[in-house]
C-alpha cells in the first residue's frame, strides 16, 4: 500500500508541477474543470444521490462551473487581483469556519439532496476558482500555499505517530491526535517564518504567519469533514482514481477549506488595486 502511494505521488507530482508552470491558462482551466467534475462525481457517491440526481448534479456542475470559470478567466486578464468572486470565497470561508464545526460537533447527517448539492458546490467551486486565480497571480504563490498543507499533513502524521495519545475526534477519524495538531502548527510556523523572511512586501509579511497557521486549523477541519461524510456513507475512500490515495476528494479535502481563505486574505490584505 505504501509503495503504491509513493509510486502514485511520484507520477502525479511532476505532472502537476508541469501543468502549474508550463501549460496555457485555457488548458489549466480545462484541467481544473475536469477535476471539479470528477470531484462532483465522488461527492454524489458520498451524498448517496440517485442516478438521476447524480447526472443532474454533474451536468449542472459542468455548466455552472464552466461559465463562472470563464468569467473569472476574462477578469484576471485585466487584473489578476480581481474581486469578481470575492463573495464566493467569503461564503466558502463562512461555511468552513461556522457551519462545518457545527456538523463535526453534532455529527450531523444531511439527507436533503438539494442541500447536499449546494454544499458540494460550496466545497468544490471556490477551490477551483482559487486554484485558477492564485495561479494567475503567481504559480509559486499557489505552490507555497499548497505546500503549507503538505507540510502540515506530514508533520501531523509523524508527530501523531511518535507522540500521539489524546484523540482529536475519535468518532470521526480515530488516527488524528492533538499531538499531531501541535506538530503541524509547529512545522508550519517554522515554514511560515522562513517564507516570511524571504518576502519583501511588508503588507504581505504581516499577514502571512497568522494566515498559514489558520490554514492548518481549517485544513484539519476540511479533512475531518470529509472523514465524517465517508463514515456516514460507509465508504473508506471517496473514489479510486488515484491508486493508494483514493479519490480526488481524498487528496484535496484540506485544500477545499484553505485555498479560498488564502485567496480571500490576499485580496483583502495585498491587492495592489487597493
Amino acid at each position: 500500500m505504501l509503495k503504491t502511494r509513493i509510486l502514485t505521488a511520484a507520477i502525479i507530482l511532476p505532472l502537476f508541477l508541469a501543468a502549474l508552470f508550463l501549460i496555457q491558462d485555457i488548458f489549466w482551466a480545462a484541467l481544473l474543470l475536469m477535476l471539479t467534475l470528477i470531484g462532483s462525481r465522488e461527492w454524489s457517491n458520498l451524498a448517496k444521490f440517485s442516478v438521476k440526481n447524480t447526472t443532474l448534479y454533474m451536468v449542472l456542475t459542468t455548466l455552472i462551473g464552466g461559465e463562472m470559470l470563464f468569467q473569472l478567466s476574462e477578469a484576471v486578464k485585466i487584473d489578476p487581483y480581481t474581486q469578481i468572486f470575492q463573495w464566493v470565497y467569503t461564503l466558502s470561508v463562512i461555511f468552513w469556519v461556522v457551519a462545518v464545526p457545527f456538523f463535526l460537533k453534532q455529527s450531523y447527517t444531511i439527507k436533503n439532496p438539494v442541500v447536499l448539492m449546494l454544499i458540494g458546490w460550496l466545497v468544490l467551486l471556490p477551490t477551483c476558482f482559487a486554484l485558477y486565480q492564485l495561479r494567475s497571480i503567481s504559480p509559486l504563490l499557489l505552490l507555497g500555499f499548497m505546500a503549507t498543507i503538505w507540510v502540515s499533513d506530514t508533520a501531523a502524521y509523524f508527530s501523531g505517530r511518535a507522540l500521539g495519545k489524546r484523540k482529536l475526534a475519535v468518532n470521526i477519524s480515530p488516527g488524528k491526535t492533538w499531538e499531531g495538531v501541535a506538530g503541524a502548527l509547529v512545522a508550519v510556523l517554522i515554514y511560515a517564518l522562513i517564507w516570511d523572511y524571504m518576502i519583501v512586501e511588508e503588507s504581505l509579511m504581516t499577514a502571512l504567519v497568522p494566515l498559514l497557521l489558520l490554514m492548518v486549523v481549517l485544513g484539519i477541519i476540511g479533512d475531518l469533514f470529509e472523514s465524517l461524510l465517508k463514515r456516514q456513507a460507509g465508504m473508506k475512500d471517496s473514489g479510486n482514481i488515484l491508486p493508494g490515495h483514493g479519490g480526488i476528494l481524498d487528496r484535496i479535502d484540506a485544500l477545499t477549506s484553505t485555498l479560498p481563505l488564502a485567496i480571500l486574505a490576499l485580496l483583502i490584505f495585498y491587492s495592489p488595486s487597493l
